[in-house]
């Protein structure tokens, strides 16, 4: 991580360092060009204030000092032209270009003697008795001046970024590794720790990365729940499924070795209930660890809770509950709307029906309802239902009614406890009233009403 914060600074400095580069080269040309062509328009302006009219013909007096200044450039040369209004040369070299324009002063490069020049022609117009007209100056200076100084520029410019740049890529070592500190405190963390310890990080980190150490303590408890879960199944398997098979095991010895047929059959008997306890028992335990295991991982979709009553009630559809009314449906007109796992909450909710059927007494009632902001999941009996104490123990595990713990394994609503955790939802009982037992399921209700 480091090596590529330290790649991304050097190539953003050196990108900044050629903008910069091109940059300062531009303005020292600019510089350049700007302080040379002062002097030599200051040359010029000398040249032609120099002229005079003498019997209508202009004379050029050259000033001794109207080139000093150009010609401290040891390495340049310098060449002038005076031009007469009918074009002749009064004085210089023929070989200096004319003006591409006709303004008083103007500027523009050419070539002289083979070498590149900077040339700038000044005009200078009379008006006398003996002479009219216009009389040009043009002088020429070589550019290895000019060049010099703006690389001289552009140089010092480079030299300047050179430094601040290794100023800052010292300061941003500084940084970097400063700032990765808290990572490298949070791994050690991480490698000291007991395979087995799977408590939330408990360390001061700076404000930025609370977020990382508050997301692997997310991670660390959606473990822990996984591998409480798994062990949870194991220590319920070993626990739970011994004694049943045991006594399955002993049955079926005593009905191998029974020769009275009619205690045969008696004996038949028992094993085949004890084989449906067992593998009812053995369903249930799986469907927990299942919707434990999908509460962490399934992605919530849009699903109508009505369709998941009816597709639970189906399951108890065997050709004899519904016709003789003792299960029947009460759903709304209008779809409810909730986010969650369709088979865990079809799971939950079967468990919630099949507790009341084995356990309550009359006829079972699923009603769908929904409210402003929650669907509600009722699943109503005519029985007693449960006392206020096993209402504040609802959840836990192999935990039956006392009315009904010969045939109850109590993980019917351990499942619809976990599937509603799992979706931010509640289970409610009604213990107070005396029409029967009502649990019910409350889940928020998904904002969006249309339909998928």
């Amino acid at each position: 991580m480091a090596s590529r914060l330290f790649l991304a600074i050097g190539l953003i400095l050196l990108a900044g360092g050629i903008i910069v580069t091109s940059a300062a080269l531009a303005y020292g040309h600019q510089a350049a060009r700007d302080a040379f062509d002062r002097l030599l328009v200051g040359a010029a302006n000398q040249i032609s204030a120099s002229i005079s009219i003498v019997d209508g013909t202009p004379l050029v007096d050259l000033p001794v000092t109207a080139l000093e200044l150009l010609a401290l450039a040891r390495e340049d040369r310098i060449a002038y032209r005076v031009i007469d209004p009918e074009g002749v040369t009064l004085t210089g070299y023929d070989e200096l270009a004319l003006p591409p324009t006709q303004q008083d002063v103007s500027f523009f490069d050419g070539t002289f003697a083979g070498a590149p020049v900077r040339l700038v022609a000044v005009r200078r117009h009379f008006a006398e008795r003996g002479f009219s007209g216009t009389v040009t100056t043009i002088v020429a200076h070589t550019t290895i001046a000019r060049q010099a100084l703006a690389w001289d520029i552009a140089r010092n410019a480079w030299m300047m970024l050179a430094v601040a740049g290794i100023g800052m890529v010292a300061l941003a070592a500084f940084s970097i590794r400063s700032a990765l500190v808290p990572l490298k405190r949070i791994g050690q963390d991480l490698l000291r720790r007991d395979p087995k310890d799977l408590t939330p990080l408990d360390i001061v980190v700076p404000r930025e990365l609370r977020a990382v150490v508050d997301a692997i303590n997310r991670f660390i408890t959606r473990l822990h729940q996984q591998i409480d879960g798994m062990q949870n199944l194991i220590s319920d398997s070993a626990h739970q499924l011994r004694t049943p098979i045991a006594a399955l095991r002993a049955q079926a010895q005593l009905a191998s070795e029974e020769q009275d047929p009619a205690r045969q059959s008696e004996i038949v008997g028992r094993i085949l209930a004890r084989a449906v306890g067992l593998s009812r028992l053995t369903d249930q335990m799986l469907n927990r660890a299942l919707v434990i295991h999908r509460g962490d991982s399934a992605v919530h979709t849009r699903i109508d809770l009505r369709r998941t009553a009816m597709a639970a009630a189906e399951v108890f559809d065997d050709g004899a509950i519904f016709e003789v009314g003792r299960l029947r449906l009460d759903l709304s007109e209008t779809p409810v709307w909730i986010a969650g796992d369709a088979l865990s909450l079809e799971e939950a909710v079967k468990n919630l029906i099949s507790n009341a059927l084995q356990h309550g007494d009359g006829v079972v009632t699923v009603s769908v309802i929904r409210q402003p902001d929650e669907a509600l999941l009722h699943v109503h009996d005519e029985g007693k239902g449960m006392t206020a104490k096993e209402a504040r123990q609802l959840g836990q595990r192999f935990l039956s009614s006392d009315q009904h713990r010969t045939n109850g394994t109590g993980i019917g609503l351990s499942i619809a406890h976990a599937v509603a955790n799992a979706h931010g939802a509640t289970i409610e009982v009604d213990i107070a009233s005396n029409s029967g037992f009502t649990i019910s399921l409350v889940i928020p209700l998904q904002l969006q009403e249309h339909s998928p």
